[in-house]
């Protein structure tokens, strides 16, 4: 009978030590084994060459952007708005950002005006994939700071809030980036 009883347990220990086995390799197949975390960096970090682009990285990869995308850094918002969304984005260029008063954006990119600056942003962003074909003029989107801001549609022509011009649409994995010619600056509390 112990032989019997033997037989039966050596194929399950064999069976047992080769699963092991084939689950330690598989875990180390991955990245070199140490602090797995000093490669971390959220969904922006992530490299993908092959699907559509996510909010940030068509900012990154526009010429037009930099201000954009450095005022984001600064915001530390770069992280947030890689992940799902969906997110609409009112991306003002470069050119927006120069018909600020001068000295604004410098000063918004102090370390002691971190807030305003992010409150900025947040008047930038939706929660939500809202495409053109879907909205209508004098219709109102609630932004991630809790302001409104207003669509225009004259002519087949899209503007924000009576002033910044849509100059580009651009889809995104994440949602959808409007290109604009003018910095929104939200509304005062009341």
């Amino acid at each position: 009978m112990k032989k019997l009883t033997l037989l039966l347990i050596l194929p399950l220990v064999s069976v047992l030590i080769s699963c092991n086995q084939s689950s330690q390799n598989e875990n180390s197949s991955g990245p070199a084994t140490g602090d797995v975390t000093s490669n971390a960096g959220g969904q922006e970090a992530v490299m993908d060459d092959e699907s559509e682009k996510d909010v940030v990285k068509i900012a990154v990869g526009s010429k037009d952007h930099t201000t954009l995308v450095a005022a984001l850094k600064q915001a530390e918002y770069v992280d947030d708005l890689s992940n799902a969304g969906p997110f609409t984005v009112f991306a003002p260029t470069n050119a927006a950002f120069d018909k600020l008063p001068k000295g604004t954006v410098e000063d918004l990119m102090k370390p002691e005006n971190k807030d305003k600056l992010q409150n900025i942003l947040e008047y930038h962003v939706a929660v939500g994939g809202y495409k053109m074909e879907n909205l209508s003029d004098g219709q109102t989107i609630n932004q991630v700071n809790l302001k409104n801001v207003t669509i225009s549609i004259k002519d087949g022509k899209m503007l924000v809030n009576n002033s910044a011009h849509v100059l580009a649409t651009i889809p995104a994995s994440n949602g959808i980036v409007y290109v604009i010619d003018e910095v929104l600056l939200p509304p005062a509390d009341k």
